[in-house]
């Protein structure tokens, strides 16, 4: 069972970088890469409804789940 982030799918659909979002969002690039990778634990809601408004999308295009162990 996995979160699956596809963040980084999402931004070059929008054709957007790293280091814009970061900056929009209020975040480090680093944090930004953090949770690009699914390498964070959890992701505060402000942040992810901050990412959503600017990428015009939902919470569901950025995460998915998946029932399949690695």
């Amino acid at each position: 069972m996995a979160i699956i982030v596809n963040l980084d799918v999402v931004m070059a659909k929008r054709k957007i970088r790293s280091k814009d979002l970061a900056a929009q969002i209020g975040i480090s690039e680093q944090n930004l890469s953090l949770l690009k990778t699914g390498k964070v634990k959890g992701m505060r809601f402000d942040t992810l409804q901050k990412i959503c408004r600017i990428l015009d999308c939902q919470p569901g295009d950025i995460l998915e789940y998946s029932d399949q162990t690695d």
